[in-house]
This record gives structure tokens, C-alpha cells and sequence, in this order.
């Protein structure tokens, strides 16, 4: 009995449809616009994931945003004025090389400072246990 609802089971599942494994398909007029597009999804960050960028994300914002982005190419934008809309849409948290402002310097310097940190505490720990 447990063999024929174990091949049941397979069966039933070969019915359902793989919604997840979808492959974004977009009519790019010549291999530079494909090239462009891939570059783009490779460097914009998905803002849902926020540790992937487009081209990895499966995240529902991330397919809008690659559609947006194939439109954009295959409407004949460069990669400066995609990204830079982008940004200006998004902020500067879609790129993984933000630029240096006011809204960013504790993304540039914020490891700095905790380098510093973690060795006044190393330092103070060594002296203490030096003196001891």
C-alpha cells in the first residue's frame, strides 16, 4: 500500500507547475544590449535580499526591476542613465559602490571606526593582562 501512495505522490507532484524556476527571456536587439543588461542585474542590489544582487535575486521586486532595466537597454539607455535612475528612484543603496556624501559617509567609514574599536579593546585587554 505504501508503494502505490509513495508513486502517487510523485505523480501528483509532477502536476504541479514550478512557478519558482522561471528564466527572465527579454528580445535584446544586438549582444551589447544583452551584455549591458547583464552587467546591470549584476551590479544593482536587490532591495528586498539586500545581499544579492539583481541577476541572483528571485525576489518579486527584483523581476520588476530586471524587467525595468531590459526595457531601458532595449529602449537604447546607456548603463550611466539606468543606474543613475536607479538611484535617483531608489537611492544609493541599490548599488554596491555607493557614492561618498553626506547620506554615506557611515557606510565608508563605519569600518574604520570598528577596526579602531575592536583595537583600543584589544589593547587595553593585553595592557590588563600584562599588569596582572
Amino acid at each position: 500500500m505504501s508503494k502505490y501512495l509513495t508513486t502517487l505522490l510523485f505523480l501528483s507532484l509532477m502536476l504541479v507547475p514550478a512557478t519558482g524556476l522561471g528564466i527572465e527571456v527579454y528580445d535584446f536587439e544586438t549582444a551589447e544590449q544583452e551584455a549591458l543588461y547583464q552587467d546591470l542585474a549584476k551590479e544593482l542590489r536587490c532591495l528586498v535580499c539586500q545581499n544579492q544582487n539583481l541577476a541572483d535575486s528571485d525576489a518579486g521586486l527584483a523581476k520588476d526591476l530586471k524587467d525595468q532595466v531590459a526595457a531601458f537597454v532595449i529602449a537604447g539607455q546607456d548603463g550611466e542613465t539606468i543606474k543613475q535612475y536607479m538611484v535617483d528612484r531608489y537611492g544609493d543603496f541599490v548599488t554596491y559602490d555607493p557614492p561618498m556624501n553626506a547620506s554615506t559617509i557611515f557606510l565608508w567609514f563605519s569600518p574604520l571606526v570598528v577596526l579602531l574599536i575592536g583595537a583600543a579593546i584589544l589593547i587595553t585587554h593585553i595592557r590588563k593582562n600584562n599588569h596582572e
